[in-house]
């Protein structure tokens, strides 16, 4: 499939956009997949190269938190592995079957996302006693992987909310841990389209840069401002992909009520 110059410099711009969007709050694939698929792309295709782009920016913004001293790779590294394989699956169903089975799961889990930064307890500054085992906390890393693989955006609110809410770290250090997650899922998704023969090569690429400059931004505003800009982009976020979900014609959701 070949685009054309305004095609390939309009994707690239809403890829930085999403990127710094992503690297403070997930929820990135919001902007650069419905740009993937306005440009024309078919949607499988438009997943995979989402990875590509998506892959190489989540990891200069791994970098950026790495560098400063917020990840711990070696004490969270089965929730990563786990995210990494869970993508595999889900990529790998996601060749076969039709993703908008989970379009009428999504905004309810969403709206609960939204809920629990809204009305929960305030997520402190310093890390808290760890809820879960690391087991469970990997097994539900790996679920969220598997999503990721499968369809994607909203991902990286999910990785955040387990990380904050059931593995006890801060809302800076739950969001770099994101980054991390969101990397190996994404890059398991990318391998496994790849082999597929999916992916977009120049759409993907020109996103690409786009998405490192957006990721570093997003990445340097997050360490900066912390929870007072992370989490209400959460909650934004969360509630505009619902909303984007539900006013798509082909949801369940919108079906049902439309109905």
């Amino acid at each position: 499939m070949i685009l054309s110059p305004e095609t390939l410099a309009f994707l690239t711009a809403a890829a930085m956009i999403a990127a710094c969007i992503d690297a403070m709050a997930g929820g990135g694939g919001l902007i650069s997949l419905p740009a993937l698929m306005a440009a024309g792309v078919p949607p499988v295709a438009a997943v995979a190269t989402n990875k590509l782009q998506s892959s190489i920016g989540t990891a200069g913004a791994c970098w950026a938190y790495a560098r400063a001293g917020h990840m711990d790779l070696a004490a969270y590294r089965w929730p990563v592995i786990a995210a990494f394989l869970g993508s595999v699956g889900g990529a790998w169903l996601l060749q076969r079957v039709d993703p908008s089975i989970l379009a009428g799961l999504m905004p309810a889990l969403l709206i609960a996302i939204a809920a629990y930064f809204t009305f929960g307890p305030r997520a402190a500054d310093f890390d808290r006693k760890q809820r879960v085992g690391m087991g469970l906390l990997g097994l539900l890393i790996g679920v969220i992987g598997f999503y990721d693989g499968f369809f994607g955006p909203g991902a990286g609110a999910f990785y955040a909310t387990i990380f904050l809410a059931l593995g006890g770290l801060s809302l800076l250090r739950a969001t770099a841990q994101t980054k991390a997650a969101n990397l190996a899922s994404n890059i398991a998704g990318l391998l496994t389209m790849v082999a597929g023969g999916h992916v977009l090569w120049i759409a993907g690429l020109c996103m690409a840069a786009g998405s490192i400059v957006g990721g570093q931004i997003g990445s340097h505003l997050a360490m900066r401002f912390g929870g007072r800009l992370i989490r209400p982009l959460l909650i934004l976020m969360s509630l505009a992909l619902t909303a984007k979900m539900v006013i798509d014609p082909k949801n369940p959701i919108h079906i049902y009520l439309s109905g």
